[in-house]
């Protein structure tokens, strides 16, 4: 977090494979012949006469600085079903792909170039988006012929139609009753899954499941059944149990990184002097000695970089003083220079120990997960983040769990990834597709810690254009930005080919991040925008052209920054436009 850098998703090569025998083109003037954009949905795009590569129309993709003119179509598929998508496109950074699924690219074609790719749907997937686009200042792509091979997505005779979405009836601690729409057709029965596990059955549209955990996330899908066999599945409902325990935190938070180690060109801010308002800080940073050794030292920044120091008695004194009035101090871990990377168990038992040992000279109330850089990445075949293997991610579960452990129900655990390491995860996910193999890795960590995680805060800055639950494609410094990468953490998203979704968290454990001032850091969003943002999210209101794929929250924990000192050198412009909005809020 310390300097402005910005992550770019490089994706490699060109995945060509042999289609299955032709089946026919699902799409719908995919040619492009009957000139127009019928069976499309283009945010630039007009039908040309030339240059075409058959027939005697081709797509014209108008990109700009702020627009990659992407179009799209959604078909009807089959599930557990294999498809072949291809086009022929020209233009440089043109793009092909499947939301929520593979893509491929060409960095420059100065004639027509086939891209093609593959891949299967989901055992509950009924429909696909396939789309096209450039690259934002790129110039026009041009585009023919596409294609979408495979068997169109009627359903098989006698089988039942999809079930709708369950809802949940009654929450407790321990169990969750659910009630769906039933199916079309002839139904005997319903299976409740979670996965691909079945945790119910009934012959009614109501089921409940019991022996579940206190404070324990779970997301169910249903399906319908009769003698032909089991229908698709529906759409998923993911819910939290009762039993949670009070975090401490205000229904709103403002939570603020305190540069406790460096003075960073904005001054040293002592603790003493942090106002009340913010209500959780982070102590940024303890740092590893190298990156693989696991082994975390945290010290005040030293007096010839910040003259006006506190010693560290008064600095544990005001810590203590913070914390009688109901606020968090956590040690943050990582940031732009501390890259750790838990490659070993010894490196991972290091972690605990020297974390631990922070955590009780101060006595703090928690960690902060900064993990930047090159700290996560997956391993070549790490798709599921629901089950990881790579050794750094693992470890790092493993290290957290511990911790939590240890110090119990009012240890809190926060965590400040980038969107590229969330968000980005929707499209790509580690190396898959010869794609960076950072992108997505904090998703097996949240997941992981979900039932123990007090709030997630993703930067919202710093990132290039993400691609949300819409399919479009998002630039931070406005409240379209922090509606759309936030809804993406409350109601959940496919993670890029890998067949799996994750699942959304509870609003209480999200919030987003921003810079205190435009001198903090790329991506800062004028109050006025914030507060529309939070209006969205919160309440439903003010969100623009942007439908909330996961619903308004109320509970919405608040806002993050970086940083208090930023803040204090603005003359506090964060918090005295944030702090009494979020108090204002349902």
């Amino acid at each position: 977090m310390r300097r402005i850098w910005v992550l770019a998703v490089l994706v490699a090569g060109l995945l060509v494979a042999a289609g299955p025998a032709h089946a026919g083109n699902v799409l719908t003037n995919g040619g492009f012949e009957t000139g127009s954009l019928s069976g499309w949905s283009c945010s630039r795009g007009s039908v040309v006469s030339s240059p075409v590569r058959t027939g005697s129309h081709a797509l014209a993709g108008g990109v700009t600085s702020g627009d990659n003119a992407r179009c799209a179509q959604t078909v009807s598929v089959r599930p557990r079903t294999a498809y072949t998508l291809s086009a022929w496109v020209r233009g440089d950074h043109v793009y092909l792909g499947v939301t929520g699924g593979p893509s491929t690219w060409t960095p420059s074609a100065s004639a027509y170039t086939r891209l093609t790719l593959s891949f299967t749907t989901a055992a509950d997937q009924t429909s696909a988006q396939v789309f096209l686009h450039g690259w934002y200042g790129a110039g026009t792509y041009h585009a023919d012929d596409v294609e979408l091979d495979g068997p169109g997505g009627d359903p098989q005779p006698g089988v039942p139609g999809k079930p709708g979405a369950p809802r949940a009836t009654t929450v407790t601690d321990d169990s969750v009753a659910l009630t769906w729409t039933a199916a079309t057709g002839t139904v005997t029965g319903y299976r409740v899954y979670e996965g691909s596990e079945v945790k119910a059955t009934a012959t009614g549209t109501n089921a409940t499941v019991p022996g579940l955990a206190a404070c324990s996330t779970h997301t169910y899908t249903v399906a319908a059944r009769n003698d032909a066999g089991e229908s698709p599945r529906s759409d998923p409902l993911t819910v939290t149990t009762g039993g949670c325990t009070d975090s401490g935190l205000p229904r709103h938070a403002l939570i603020g990184y305190l540069h406790a180690s460096f003075a960073n060109g904005s001054g040293y801010v002592r603790m003493a002097d942090v106002p009340p308002a913010w209500d959780i800080i982070n102590l940024a940073f303890g740092e590893p000695t190298s990156p693989t050794s696991g082994d975390i030292r945290f010290a005040p920044c030293p007096a010839s970089e910040c003259p006006n120091v506190e010693s560290e008695a008064d600095l544990t004194a005001a810590i203590r003083a913070r914390q009688a009035q109901g606020k968090k101090v956590l040690i943050s871990i990582g940031g732009q220079n501390g890259q750790v990377r838990l490659t070993t168990t010894a490196a991972r038992d290091a972690f605990v120990r020297s974390v631990s040992a922070i955590i009780d000279r101060y006595g703090l109330d928690g960690l902060d997960v900064d993990f930047e850089g090159h700290s996560l990445s997956l391993d070549p075949g790490d798709t599921d983040f629901r089950n990881p293997t790579t050794p750094v991610v693992v470890n790092l579960i493993s290290a957290l769990k511990t911790l939590k452990a240890r110090y119990g129900a009012k240890f809190v655990l926060t965590m400040a990834p980038e969107t590229f390491f969330v968000q980005v995860g929707h499209q790509f996910y580690g190396g898959s597709g010869g794609g960076d193999p950072r992108t997505g890795a904090y998703l097996p960590v949240i997941h992981a810690m979900r039932d123990a995680l007090t709030v997630l805060h993703v930067q919202d800055y710093n990132s290039g254009p993400v691609m949300g639950l819409d399919g479009q494609y998002h630039q931070m410094g406005g409240a379209d930005f922090h509606i759309a990468m936030t809804d993406m953490v409350k109601a959940g998203f496919p993670v890029a080919n890998t067949g799996h979704t994750f699942p959304g968290l509870r609003p209480e454990q999200i919030a987003f991040g921003l810079p205190a001032a435009v001198s903090a850091g790329n991506g800062h969003t004028p109050p006025a925008q914030v507060h529309q943002a939070l209006n969205c999210l919160v309440k439903g209101q003010q969100c623009g052209s942007y439908t909330l794929r996961g619903g308004p929250s109320p509970a919405l924990r608040g806002l993050m920054t970086w940083s208090v000192n930023w803040d204090r050198y603005h003359g506090w412009e964060f918090m005295n436009s944030h702090e009494p909005f979020l108090d204002a809020l349902p």
